[in-house]
């Protein structure tokens, strides 16, 4: 490996979209994290791959020319279960838990709007435990995108379990397009400048 690909060197950056695999789920609520990443691997242009591990796909690139590494993942892991694929990758990677980004869904942020924030709890949400857990500590960047509590007195498990309604359908890709802005500008510029921008 050259200097400039060690992704020790470059200050590599882990960026996780939190969602469940398989097509069943790819419209869930749950699943802002897989689109988010959809969106960034579009940005460098290139697909994702199965990385080796078996456990993840990922697409490894720049967000931009003179940038740091990033890798973007999606875990084959459903959301209980994303810490060990998640760990692994870092690991892999040689990324600490500094330059991990977890982008998830948040229920008690109002839907269309995003907060960005390090550390803090897991509010109930189980993809977020189980890389605390995996991780030994809930230090790593969060991408909150939030989708709002469900109405009336649907369970929380159904709502984020099903899928957008049809008016927050054309509103969703501005919001997955502001997390991914949020998540270059998070990158390139520090959290202060991002929650100033985007912490709306």
């Amino acid at each position: 490996m050259t200097q400039q690909q060690d992704p020790e060197q470059s200050g590599a950056w882990l960026v996780v979209g939190l969602g469940n695999p398989g097509p069943s789920y790819a419209g869930h609520r749950h699943n802002i994290g897989y689109l988010v990443n959809d969106e960034l691997a579009s940005r460098m242009g290139s697909p994702f791959r199965s990385h080796k591990s078996g456990r993840a796909d990922v697409v490894e690139g720049r967000l931009s020319i003179s940038g740091p590494r990033v890798v973007l993942a999606r875990p084959r892991a459903y959301m209980n279960d994303v810490g060990g694929p998640i760990k692994a990758l870092a690991t892999f990677y040689k990324v600490a838990p500094d330059h991990v980004v977890a982008i998830h869904d948040e229920l008690d942020i109002a839907f269309g709007t995003l907060r960005i924030k390090l550390g803090g709890g897991d509010n109930g949400h189980n993809g977020l435990r189980s890389m605390r857990s995996s991780f030994g500590t809930g230090d790593f960047y969060r991408v909150r995108a939030g989708i709002g509590r469900p109405p009336g007195r649907q369970d929380v498990a159904d709502f984020v379990l099903s899928n957008y309604s049809t008016v927050e359908r054309k509103e969703l890709p501005f919001q997955v397009s502001d997390a991914a802005d949020a998540i270059e500008t998070l990158i390139s510029e520090g959290l202060e400048k991002t929650q100033q921008r985007f912490n709306s």
